[in-house]
């Protein structure tokens, strides 16, 4: 394997003399298999090589040693060779960090990434161990919502640590009300009502299993929010044509994405609804696509469009990669997996810019927003728009009903009439 990236004998056999040499070139099959170019490989494999002799010499014999010795490795790589510039510093760190987790997660079992262990750390877990247990046994709490708790004491547990407060039971109503005052200088008004949620949730637990003296909780008061404040942040269907026609259809890249837009314009999917497609949900015979555990907990049917089958069709044949995952979209950078929610949304989100369309936190809702306006304006009944859409709450759908937003676009333009 190793003989199809580098040309001389001698560093071939210097690798292979390593004692990582086996879990090298195990890595290189790996990244052929997904994908990855010849430039890549042969740029990760000398790092790798480096990385081996580092561990060797800091005393690690065995491969289930090398976790401990990544990170010295990465602050060795980045004195090496990073500039001044945080940019710099990030980039080179990322590229020792990036093929040692990698090789890692090969050899050593349940060996997470380097973003994987920062997203699984569990707060509190010496103090509190058994609350996300609790959360998912006895609240019957979905895995989505329980990763949500998770980030927003993250950040509780990180502030703590930032002011020296090691121990629980040392929490007070001025501590909780310094917390929630700086979280709302960075996060939304939504966001802050699902992080007092989880606050209050949390401190509730901490009182009924006497982890701290006082029930906290009912100093936890979530930002007001009004039924209907909001105006949805959809676009008229002249700017939909005008997002869809930027969408470079001759290349790989835009047969996906002008699949993925046609999904989320035709049936309002949510993000997460596209990524969880299979082609086991495409039934080409009956001509259907099934969208299966929505939100509002219950599965749905469409008729297949025939602009949204083509569309799918002709990345299928031409741009989908071959493989045995049963997913409909795949990432077009190596390695080659499915692709997640949170691409999708900013796919949508750079298609709308480049097309010049000004609108409020653009992204793969701003679509869903405009399939259901049009059906609001087609003047479908809500619980008929609700259903098609998987709105969990008929609320969600009443907003729309809010304002008619062809109508006030040509009050905004005017007549030329003066106003008495």
């Amino acid at each position: 394997m190793l003989e199809r990236y580098f040309f001389k004998i001698e560093t071939i056999d210097a690798i292979r003399a390593s004692w990582l040499g086996e879990a090298i070139e195990r890595y290189v099959m790996w990244l052929e298999e997904h994908g990855y170019s010849f430039r890549t490989i042969t740029r990760r494999v000398p790092i790798l090589k480096q990385f081996s002799e580092f561990s060797q010499c800091r005393g690690a014999s065995s491969w289930n040693e090398l976790p401990t010795h990544v990170e010295p490795f990465v602050v060795h790589w980045v004195k090496l060779h990073a500039k001044n510039s945080k940019q710099a510093i990030r980039w080179v760190a990322n590229e020792a960090q990036t093929p040692i987790d990698q090789m890692l997660s090969l050899i050593i079992t349940d060996h997470p990434s380097s973003r994987a262990r920062r997203t699984s750390l569990t707060p509190f877990i010496n103090q509190a161990p058994q609350f996300f247990k609790y959360l998912s046994e006895e609240r019957g709490l979905k895995k989505s919502s329980i990763f949500h708790y998770g980030h927003y004491l993250r950040s509780f547990e990180a502030y703590l640590k930032r002011i020296t407060l090691s121990k629980l039971q040392e929490l007070s109503p001025i501590i909780l009300s310094a917390f929630i005052i700086e979280s709302s200088r960075m996060y939304s008004k939504t966001t802050m009502t699902g992080l007092c949620c989880t606050l209050r949730i949390f401190l509730q637990y901490l009182h009924g299993e006497q982890l701290i003296h006082r029930d906290l909780s009912i100093t936890i008061e979530s930002p007001r929010q009004y039924q209907l404040a909001d105006i949805p942040r959809s676009i008229s269907w002249d700017d939909v044509q005008r997002m869809l026609e930027v969408v470079d259809r001759r290349t790989v890249l835009g047969k996906r994405d002008y699949a993925i837009l046609l999904l989320l314009i035709t049936y309002g999917l949510r993000s997460c609804e596209v990524a969880a497609l299979t082609l086991d949900h495409i039934d080409w015979q009956k001509e259907r696509l099934i969208i299966p555990e929505r939100k509002a907990g219950h599965s749905t049917a469409f008729p297949l469009s025939s602009v949204v089958g083509e569309a799918i069709l002709e990345y299928l044949k031409e741009g989908r990669p071959k493989t045995e995952d049963r997913h409909v979209f795949f990432r077009i950078m190596a390695p080659r997996k499915s692709i997640t929610s949170g691409c999708i949304s900013s796919r949508a989100k750079r298609y709308l810019l480049k097309a010049g369309i000004n609108v409020p936190k653009p992204g793969s809702h701003t679509l869903r927003h405009s399939c259901v306006q049009r059906l609001v304006d087609a003047n479908f009944s809500f619980k008929t728009i609700g259903d098609y859409v998987g709105h969990a709450s008929p609320s969600s759908t009443a907003i729309y009903s809010k304002v008619n937003i062809e109508a006030l676009r040509e009050v905004a333009m005017g007549h030329g009439e003066d106003l008495q």
